[in-house]
């Protein structure tokens, strides 16, 4: 049923509730009220990258990595895939009687805040740094898991609105201080694009934005409902309001807190502090007609999802969950993902001249690594290790080595310090060549409270690897054998002199579970890598001269408004076709380009279109991508592809955050960005075409 019928039912729900009954629906664990028929909901479920937390589900690749594929189809696709299992395990579950956390079909995903910072623990979670392509992804992700049935198949939620990217250890008192061009040029986009695409819920930030806790901020309130029209439900983060009175200090009290959040319109609390509602009714804090409106917000949702009365997917069968074809879509978002970032010529390795491939690193055989945060469980793991040995099985021996732990100084407690380096050094001089896999894991970048980073909190102090890693890199280097250096990593990651004497490097991020065997694909030539950076990896020492992390204006970061040349730029990804734009032309809609592939395999590749706006004194210091399209290119063979601009993505924003036509649009079409370290990288330049015909 559509929204209104939907409303008009909730509201003859709701006007059968006692207050206290309606107060109660507005926790996260909605209870049963019996006399109604209504039926306990937990509202609390995840699917940042797959269904999350409540058993098996088809694990895709990370969130970032998603983004690294430059591809709102595949988003699309993905979330169909997760909706399509979240009603299946719904159906199987709910017929037992089971509402517990986890189970819902309300999922809290996907997270589009704008990965400002390389430190950010949570960034893994994000698209990437761009507000146009967190966007443009984010909206396909939405309609893939709600669907265009007349029930929402699925509920995606916005999160989290808004200015929140760390650090992770002030996110319960911090004040993200932003100005109206940055709020309207970078923070908010994303958002609006998901709300105009229909986002049925939008979840609060921890922090405060602008003086102004997120959960409950006039200011980004009136820009929601009253600017943008949303018409779902507005959820905190989780004990978010009870950060009010222990950290804002902006109330004195739960009941206050409560009172505060609910006047401001945040309809549903995960966390304890809406069981306060009724006292706060008593005292004369918060009306029946507020309470009221957020329940019947809340029980549209339930009558969109079909939850009260039945739906089209109450047959979705338990035996959808990890069905071959679900598989194969995770497989192709690890594949398209994952980002080639230097080749000598090592790659593609070649099966049949190989006698025996070393593999070493604490991630070679890590299913952590895998799988990133916020995740499911799969049925079945395949690490690289594992990926590599089936490939190679009958072909060539592998040997391997974790080589160190992940962080400390050694794997074994009574171990000398660096006690399998021998044995990694042993198994390098015995192979032909060496795939070493590092990187991190959920562990030592994430979110706190989650991670065994307590230091930070779940971000990064830097742009290195653990001490031991680094070691392990220079100890395997020294061997001489060809090298390709797999990292599995959620963010920017410096790998120092490691990255000029190895051979290769392939940013496999988090894959998913069963990613080892995309790497594996990829490193033996089955799959051309394709993976585009959705973030700029800087170099370490860059970091000194990047704005304070608290700070949160945009001069001085992203690709958009860094100065200094970077380690690898936005958008760079290498594949194993040599392709380039050979001509560029500008259309009535936007621009056509011909890519062509001088190499010798076939190939996807990303065409990306940036825009400058020349003359302007409020463009961003860089030109910024307005256009992206993935397509395939034959080895030696070429494509035509047209990329649809809208003139307003060439509109810039002002001081006072207004989007003005300002100065003379001129366009850059490439596989890249239009900057010096991409060409120096690619070999490559982009195609010049001016705005006016």
């Amino acid at each position: 049923m559509n929204r209104e019928q939907a409303r008009q039912k909730a509201i003859q729900l709701v006007n059968r509730m006692t207050v206290e009954e309606a107060a109660g629906q507005l926790r996260y664990d909605a209870p049963a009220i019996e006399r109604l028929g209504v039926p306990a909901y937990n509202w609390w479920n995840e699917a940042l990258h797959g269904v999350a937390r409540a058993g098996t589900a088809t694990s895709f690749p990370q969130a970032i990595a998603l983004g690294a594929t430059f591809d709102p189809e595949l988003l699309r696709t993905l979330g169909d895939v997760a909706a399509t299992e979240g009603r299946a395990k719904y159906n199987a579950v709910a017929a037992h009687g089971d509402r517990d956390i986890y189970k819902g079909l309300t999922f809290w995903s996907p997270n589009v805040n704008i990965f400002r910072d390389p430190r950010w623990g949570r960034g893994h979670e994000t698209y990437g740094e761009d507000p146009f392509l967190t966007a443009e992804l984010g909206v396909q992700y939405v309609k893939g898991l709600q669907g265009e049935g007349e029930t929402m198949k699925s509920a995606a939620c916005a999160k989290h609105f808004a200015v929140h990217s760390g650090p992770e250890a002030l996110r319960h008192h911090f004040d993200a201080e932003a100005n109206a061009k940055d709020m309207a040029e970078t923070y908010l986009p994303a958002f609006k694009s998901l709300v105009d695409a229909g986002v049925e819920a939008v979840m609060g930030a921890y922090n405060r934005t602008n003086g102004e806790p997120c959960c409950a901020s006039a200011a980004l309130m009136k820009i929601l409902r009253e600017d943008w029209g949303f018409q779902g439900h507005f959820v905190s983060d989780c004990w978010a309001i009870r950060d009010f009175h222990t950290g804002h200090m902006v109330t004195d009290s739960p009941e206050a807190s409560a009172a505060l959040a609910l006047e401001q319109g945040c309809d549903l609390n995960c966390g304890s502090t809406y069981v306060y509602m009724m006292k706060a009714y008593e005292k004369g804090m918060v009306t029946e007609d507020q309470i009221r409106r957020s329940a019947v917000r809340l029980f549209t949702c339930r009558y969109m999802l079909g939850l009260m009365e039945g739906s089209v997917y109450d047959g979705i069968p338990l035996e959808a969950v990890e069905s071959p074809e679900h598989l194969a879509k995770a497989k192709r978002a690890a594949e398209e993902g994952c980002v080639l970032l230097k080749n000598d010529g090592m790659l593609p390795l070649k099966p049949d001249r190989l006698t025996t491939l070393g593999v070493i690193g604490p991630n070679a055989n890590s299913r952590a690594a895998l799988v990133g945060n916020y995740h499911g469980t799969s049925s079945r793991y395949v690490t690289v290790l594992e990926g590599l040995q089936d490939a190679l099985e009958g072909k060539a021996r592998v040997l391997y080595s974790e080589g160190c732990h992940l962080f400390m100084d050694r794997v074994e407690h009574l171990g000398q310090p660096d006690d399998r380096l021998s044995e990694a050094v042993a198994v390098a001089e015995r192979s032909d060549a060496v795939v070493l896999v590092v990187g991190l894991d959920e562990t030592l970048e994430g979110e706190e409270g989650d991670t065994g980073n307590a230091a930070a909190s779940g971000d990064k102090l830097d742009l290195l690897l653990p001490q031991c890693q680094r070691n392990l890199m220079n100890a395997v280097l020294a061997v001489g054998k060809p090298t390709v250096i797999v990292l599995m990593a959620g963010s920017a990651i410096d790998l120092g002199e490691a990255a000029e004497r190895a051979s290769a490097v392939l940013l496999a991020w988090y894959p998913g579970a069963r990613g080892g065997k995309s790497v594996a694909d990829i490193l033996l030539g089955a799959v051309s890598p394709s993976g585009k950076l959705p973030v700029t990896f800087y170099k370490n020492e860059q970091l000194a001269a990047m704005p304070e992390f608290t700070d949160y204006a945009m001069q001085g970061r992203t690709y958009r408004y860094i100065g200094e040349a970077p380690l690898y730029p936005f958008g760079y990804g290498l594949t194993y076709g040599d392709c380039r734009v050979a001509a560029a032309t500008r259309t009535a809609a936007g621009v056509e380009a011909e890519v062509v592939n001088e190499g010798g395999m076939d190939t996807d590749e990303v065409v990306q279109v940036y825009v400058q706006n020349e003359g302007a004194v409020h463009a961003p210091r860089n030109p910024r991508l307005c256009a992206f399209k993935r397509v395939h290119v034959p080895a030696g063979g070429s494509v035509k592809v047209n990329l649809e601009i809208p003139a307003e993505r060439l509109k810039v924003v002002d001081d006072e955050g207004n989007r003005v036509d300002e100065g003379t649009p001129a366009f850059w079409v490439g596989l890249g960005q239009p900057d010096g370290r991409t060409e120096e990288l690619t070999g490559h330049g982009a195609v010049k075409v001016l705005y006016k015909f």
